[in-house]
């Protein structure tokens, strides 16, 4: 993966969820945009994007990709053992209450992951946020159950890419081992991730709201899914800075 030179198809993802010490969410992001991005891509990973929590002040939620698991290993064991998080980790570290709130995910099929636009065309830091709004999906079902991630990817996919904009990336587990223990991710997980992208909030609820009166979805696909799921879907609604390249 050359993340300066074309779009980013990674096949390894991670969404982690950071909750940080109460009002220091812009100085957390002021400290990675300026130090952490292009820092770690260096490395062989790819930053695909970074966000305010808008319904949690002290929530910094990013992704970023891999091409596999074993470029993951290695990229995050020359990050985290390098100068620049030696130099500036203490400090980011020292706004975060906990940081191992983390999914491992992948591409639900082989057209569903991200396509992000290439790092050469991020913008300089300072750079005004985008207006957009970003949201996650997260739909939790049963370890081993695959019927969930079924009705997912063959019906809900189908209708929200029938009633508004196609979803940027739908998502699943990578059941793959947690191959740098120094970083936690959550374990025993089995999740379907839907990413969209949206003017503002009224655009996602109305988009929404078509999709719960789409019929196919009213009628079989959304109570199918309500039959399966461990845990009520929970959405984060997402406000990209201005160095995400997810807006």
């Amino acid at each position: 993966m050359s993340p300066t030179d074309a779009a980013v198809h990674p096949a390894v993802i991670e969404l982690r969820q950071y909750t940080l010490r109460p009002g220091r969410r812009d100085e957390l992001i002021e400290l990675f945009d300026a130090e952490f991005v292009e820092t770690q891509e260096e490395t062989g990973m790819a930053v695909l994007g970074q966000f305010r929590d808008l319904d949690d002040p002290d929530r910094f939620v990013w992704l970023r990709g891999f091409p596999d698991m074993a470029v993951r290993q290695r990229a995050l064991t020359a990050f985290y053992g390098g100068p620049v998080w030696a130099e500036h980790g203490p400090r980011a570290n020292a706004t975060m209450a906990d940081s191992d709130d983390v999914l491992l995910l992948r591409p639900l099929s082989a057209r569903s992951g991200f396509a992000v636009r290439p790092s050469s065309e991020r913008s300089r830091v300072g750079a005004p946020a985008s207006d957009r709004l970003v949201s996650a999906t997260v739909w939790s079902f049963p370890p081993g159950r695959s019927d969930g991630i079924a009705l997912i990817r063959d019906g809900l996919l189908p209708a929200l890419g029938e009633t508004g904009p196609a979803p940027l990336a739908v998502l699943t587990t990578e059941t793959a081992h947690n191959t740098f223990p120094r970083l936690p991710v959550r374990t025993g997980e089995n999740v379907a991730v839907v990413v969209n992208s949206y003017p503002d909030e009224s655009a996602r609820r109305r988009h929404l709201a078509e999709v719960q009166a789409h019929p196919l979805m009213r009628d079989e696909v959304l109570p199918g899914i309500g039959r399966e799921q461990s845990a009520a879907p929970r959405t984060l609604r997402l406000a990209p800075t201005g160095r995400s390249l997810i807006s």
